[in-house]
């Protein structure tokens, strides 16, 4: 199915999409004006290894993914709006709590709510596109759009800190938990006075009588057949592991080589990658339309191992040599990552939708084990083995991609009147 960016398709959003784009943007922006220096806050704070600053992020991820698997699978029972408020309600707990906590332990149950309400909060949005937008053409769009986004916040937020001068200000963590509070007055509202949004409600909330009610038990059943989506989960598991050094390893290996104007470039890298992907994407999208979805992912692969030995080889001192490698990771994360999530949308039978996207939560197992590997690897070898390794996982990454229109999957029908 080719994809379609047109303003006829964009006129097809409902009111929900446009508070789901501009609660991203506003929530996403104030989240990376302080997150991406945590990890400089927990070396200068308290003066952690790169191991142990990569156990506090690993724990707290590895613990979110297992909770937004069972939050997710539940919500194609109770409606994503009710958990998508519980949610909401989390990431203001948690984010005001980080504003004050002062022990390791401490930092390590706060950012365990954060990142639980973040792993919750990814999939339950994606699936709610899918249950208020039929057309799978316009719902490509809108995740497309949706990711453009969070980019844009991303682009703002990381400079709007240095502006501020919040990098490494605790107290700044309060701007990201006012900014989910606005957003949690958005959704009450799109979701209980706004008539499309009511109508879209309906349809999430109240399963509909043709759809067979589907038992717990019944989903692993599927899931555990569903080869496809076993091997599609483990490549992207890997792939996020390769992605995610940049947001935890290659920062801890420039604060501890020392490299030059270390706050600034950090900013820069950020602000490369969101400017990369807003100007590209959806350029990118048009001269891709032609290919396949899972060609489109191989050719994201290349550019990311690319970006990698780049990584590896690239001097310490050389500002613009990072730059270079952050803009082709940034255009290979263009065409992976919201790919990947029509992709998985495509493949979602549309009352499993939630427990899909929840299974796709497994994917940030590669988030949370990179801090861990990453920082291992900074400890007992150096930056260059980390990049040269990751590089070496995108030829598997790339394999197992190749391989997987070849394997079984269930017969949905037949698996659910067992």
């Amino acid at each position: 199915m080719n994809s379609d960016i047109s303003l006829a398709r964009f006129k097809q959003f409902p009111v929900l999409m446009w508070i789901f784009l501009f609660g991203s943007f506003i929530t996403r922006g104030s989240y990376y004006m302080v997150w991406p220096f945590l990890a400089v806050i927990l070396y200068e704070k308290f003066a952690l290894s790169a191991t142990e600053v990569g156990l506090v992020l690993t724990s707290a991820a590895v613990i979110s993914v297992f909770t937004s698997f069972i939050g997710s699978s539940l919500s194609d029972k109770v409606g994503r709006h009710t958990l998508m408020y519980i949610t909401g309600v989390l990431y203001i707990i948690s984010f005001s709590l980080l504003a004050e906590v002062e022990t390791v332990a401490g930092y390590v149950i706060v950012m365990t709510l954060c990142s639980i309400a973040t792993a919750l909060w990814r999939p339950l949005t994606s699936a709610a596109i899918g249950d208020i937008i039929d057309d799978a053409q316009t719902r490509e769009l809108a995740m497309q759009s949706l990711y453009f986004i969070v980019n844009v916040g991303c682009a703002v937020g990381p400079l709007a800190g240095v502006w501020l001068g919040l990098t490494g200000e605790q107290s700044s963590f309060y701007i990201t938990a006012a900014a989910f509070a606005i957003l949690l007055v958005l959704l009450v509202w799109g979701f209980n006075f706004s008539d499309k949004a009511a109508k879209n409600t309906a349809a999430i909330d109240e399963p509909e009588e043709k759809k067979p009610a589907v038992q717990g038990k019944q989903i692993l059943r599927i899931l555990f057949a569903d080869k496809l989506l076993q091997c599609l989960i483990l490549a992207n598991i890997l792939c996020m592991f390769i992605y995610a050094q940049m947001d935890s390893s290659l920062i801890q290996y420039l604060t501890r080589a020392e490299a030059p104007d270390l706050l600034a470039l950090i900013s820069a890298l950020i602000f490369t990658n969101a400017l990369v992907i807003i100007s590209s994407q959806f350029l990118l999208l048009k001269m891709m339309a032609r290919f396949n979805l899972t060609v489109r992912i191989q050719i994201g692969l290349v550019l990311l191992m690319v970006s990698q030995f780049w990584l590896a080889l690239n001097p310490i001192d050389l500002f613009w040599g990072w730059i270079g490698a952050i803009v082709v990771m940034s255009l290979a994360e263009t065409i992976l990552f919201p790919t990947m999530n029509v992709h998985l949308d495509r493949l979602a039978p549309s009352h499993l939708r939630g427990a899909y996207f929840g299974a796709a939560s497994f994917y940030d197992l590669g988030f949370a084990l990179a801090p861990l590997g990453g920082g291992l690897i900074l400890d007992y070898y150096d930056g260059p083995t980390l990049f040269f390794v990751a590089g070496g996982l995108c030829l598997v990454v790339i394999y197992l991609y190749a391989i997987l229109e070849k394997l079984p999957r269930p017969d949905f029908a037949n698996s659910l009147s067992k």
